[in-house]
């Protein structure tokens, strides 16, 4: 979750310290808004700037040797060479371009401005020196690190550290952050419909950041179980399922507002053992059961309600499979097609049409949950021939096979996940359980206890918003 920081604003101060072997330009120097060109030699060098350069102080050290320039003739014709400047006050030293260099080292006094105008410097006392800035992964090691881009001369200091979601501000009001979470996520989870082994229309929820266990929300317009539900981030919508028969039924909730739900429309075909995905506009829910498994894709736009619309087909029909989202790619995974199923497909969700191969799962199964954080795609739980606890991923925008991620804190099938785009939780399944574990996306590992259900129950749907 992003962490949002005051900026930096001001001036910033730092020693500039270093040698070399030639002597050069050491810029403008701005007093009562008059520009100062100096040439400066070495020996002014070795006995330093002192605390010179910002507002108030002033250059205390003889050793200024060489012409000085400004538009008052009368100023210019005051001055010396090599005269000791021991009271003058000298202004912010925005506009200075430090370069060329002494035959000593040390300190070269203290500058006070936005640094935009510093380049060539070495790392000095900077924990990381680059010709460009920092990144989301960079991972320094401390809060407080800083880093120099020698390009621009803009100075970062971190103020998250969290792994490949660091936050840097720069002194020129640059923000290097993680990209806020999709419109889809949310803080809040919410867990609706399944099963206790009579149909349930019970909605819970909880806020993912924190763990803990749910807190009742309101009830579904009709009990059902083996339902598929996803959201935009504002409006979570649950369709489909098994009522007496199958459900085309699509009903809708505010995620911000704890109430009943409210009829949207309806499916194209009803079905059961369906799944859903989303990316914040379009809902699509995908395969599922009739009499038969099946290929059915079709789609509603979340933020008006109404009947849904045919999308296209899954490359197989199949039952219990899950879905997530990055956005832009739709993805289906597992599910049961005769026997258990690794396929993953996928579709472009702006744009109808047939899914195409995306690649396998580890561990053939169906009855899985999936979520995703916008780049990773997690796959957990389901039933191979026993209940299983394992967790894969994909990185959804290239095209592979999934690898491992780690284990379920129980193993079980007909699980429901939903997401807030750091944590990726999975509550319910069978048999008749009110476990909630969850996981940290970006870091493979296994699934940890968050607290339970308020109703224990299998065959629900999830999904998440604010």
């Amino acid at each position: 979750m992003k962490i949002h920081a005051p900026q930096i604003t001001g001036s910033f101060i730092g020693n500039i310290s270093g040698s070399s072997t030639s002597t050069g330009s050491f810029g403008h120097i701005l007093k009562d808004g008059v520009n100062w060109d100096t040439a400066v030699s070495s020996s002014a060098a070795t006995a330093g700037f002192g605390s010179g350069g910002g507002g108030g102080s002033s250059f205390t050290s003889a050793g200024i040797s060489g012409s000085f320039t400004d538009a008052s003739s009368s100023l210019a014709s005051r001055i010396t060479t090599r005269e000791a400047f021991t009271t003058q006050s000298f202004s912010d030293g925005t506009a200075t371009i430090i370069s060329g260099s002494s035959t000593s080292t040390g300190s070269f006094g203290t500058y006070i401005g936005d640094g935009s105008q510093l380049t060539g410097i070495s790392a000095g006392g900077f924990d990381y020196t680059s010709g460009s800035s920092p990144v989301v992964s960079t991972n320094p090691s401390s809060l407080g690190a800083t880093w120099i881009n020698t390009t621009s001369g803009e100075i970062f200091v971190a103020i998250d550290i969290t792994a490949d979601s660091n936050e840097w501000l720069g002194t020129a009001g640059t923000e290097v952050a993680p990209a806020p979470p999709p419109s889809y996520f949310g803080g809040r989870g919410v867990f609706g419909g399944g099963t206790t082994g009579i149909n349930s229309n019970v909605i819970d929820y909880i806020t993912i950041a924190t763990t803990g266990n749910a807190i009742d929300f309101g009830d579904l317009s009709v009990s059902r179980k083996r339902l598929a539900s996803c959201s935009d981030g504002t409006k979570g919508v649950f369709g489909g399922g098994y009522i007496s028969t199958y459900s085309n039924v699509i009903d809708y909730i505010t995620i911000a507002s704890t109430a009943n739900a409210s009829d949207f429309g309806d499916l194209t075909v009803a079905r059961y053992r369906l799944t859903a995905c989303s990316d914040g506009t379009k809902g699509l829910f995908g395969g599922g059961y009739i009499s038969a498994n099946s290929n059915v894709i079709d789609y509603i736009t979340i933020a008006t309600t109404g009947n849904a619309i045919d999308f296209g087909n899954l490359t197989s029909g199949r039952e219990a499979s899950s879905a997530c989202s990055d956005g832009t790619k739709g993805v289906f995974g597992g599910g049961y097609a005769s026997t258990y199923s690794n396929v993953i497909d996928y579709i472009t969700i702006a744009t109808t049409g047939n899914a195409i191969d995306f690649g396998d799962l580890t561990v053939a199964r169906y009855g899985l949950g999936a979520c995703s954080n916008g780049t990773k795609g997690v796959f957990g739980g389901g039933y191979i021939s026993t209940y299983s606890n394992v967790i894969d991923y994909i990185t959804i925008a290239s095209t592979a096979n999934a690898s491992d991620f780690g284990d379920l804190s129980v193993a079980r099938r007909y699980l429901s996940a939903c997401s807030d785009g750091t944590k990726g939780v999975w509550g319910g399944g069978s048999s008749t359980t009110d476990v909630i574990d969850y996981i940290t996306i970006a870091t493979t590992g296994n699934a940890t206890d968050f607290g339970d259900l308020t109703v224990a129950r299998y065959g629900l749907g999830a999904c998440s918003g604010d």
